[in-house]
């Protein structure tokens, strides 16, 4: 066998495994479908009128009727709700000095 490759096959199983002790505060664990029993839990979302005027900045009346989902719109995170690209792509003007025209 080359002495080179023995060298390398020495060394590979002569580092040491670096081993790690499972905690209570695992997020996944075993079982990552299902959340963990004491998991904190949002009972009620309140959506003051202010977050309604960011969720449709730069959407000109009348709404369109696909945005109807705002209404069921709780605290999990939507793309929607969030400045997207950038130039001719910020249909909303949401990175622009000034609003953009409006797209609809």
């Amino acid at each position: 066998m080359n002495k080179l490759l023995l060298v390398g096959v020495t060394l590979i199983f002569a580092m040491p495994v670096a081993v790690t002790s499972a905690s209570g505060q695992e997020i996944a664990g075993l079982h990552p479908s299902v959340r963990p029993a004491h998991a904190p839990a949002i009972a009620e979302f309140q959506k003051p009128k202010s977050w309604y005027d960011e969720a449709l900045a730069g959407v000109t009346r009348p709404y369109p009727a696909s945005l109807s989902f705002l209404v069921d719109q709780g605290a999990w995170f939507s793309p929607f709700l969030h400045p997207g690209m950038t130039g001719p792509y910020d249909i909303r003007g949401w990175h622009a000095a000034e609003p953009a025209a409006p797209a609809n």
